[in-house]
């Protein structure tokens, strides 16, 4: 763990790690404090409890924001290009974010509505900006009329799905075999909304 690291982002990353392994539940505020090299009353002081910290997490290091700027700021009106920058952006993030993915897949069986939530909200908001962008392609005619809605979420599954095949594979997938798979989904799903 870096020293140049806020004593928030100690906790905050060791939480990630030691959650991603041992799951919320098998995880203590004690654990988490430890790990960060900081006794618990700090950990208190600084999240309040070990559900506001987890919270914290999601909402710092997962995805939103990342993509709400790519959107605004890295986008050129090019279907096939732009679904090519969103899919790799989308993986890249993922992967280096794959701990904090896992915390909400490790048999935590009670984690908090809350947590959850905050997990969720990030899909729900990649989901609002790409049934924009389709809707905005169609408005200037670039690509069909379709359910908008519906698209981005298959645009969204196909990524996803080979997001959770990768952290999961027995034996570690080539970055050159993730990148054939992102250019020949991202061209038939361009070539499907192109008219």
């Amino acid at each position: 763990m870096s020293n140049n690291q806020s004593t928030s982002e100690k906790l905050l990353t060791a939480a990630i790690d030691l959650m991603s392994q041992k799951g919320y539940d098998g995880t203590t505020t004690k654990e988490i404090a430890f790990a960060a090299g900081v006794n618990e009353v700090t950990l208190f002081r600084h999240f309040g409890t070990k559900q506001k910290l987890i919270e914290t997490a999601f909402n710092r290091y997962h995805y939103a924001e990342e993509m709400t700027k790519l959107f605004n700021e890295g986008l050129i009106g090019e279907l096939h290009t732009d679904l090519l920058t969103i899919s790799r952006t989308y993986h890249k993030i993922m992967y280096r974010n794959r701990k904090l993915f896992l915390v909400t897949h490790k048999g935590s069986s009670n984690l908090p509505d809350e947590v959850l939530d905050e997990a969720a909200r990030h899909p729900q908001h990649l989901k609002k900006l790409l049934t924009k962008y389709l809707t905005d392609m169609s408005e200037q005619n670039k690509v069909i009329t379709s359910n908008f809605e519906l698209q981005a979420q298959s645009f969204m599954w196909m990524n996803y799905g080979a997001f959770i095949s990768k952290i999961n594979a027995k034996v570690a997938v080539p970055e050159d075999s993730l990148d054939e798979f992102i250019e020949e989904s991202v061209r038939i799903f361009a070539r499907a909304l192109t008219p």
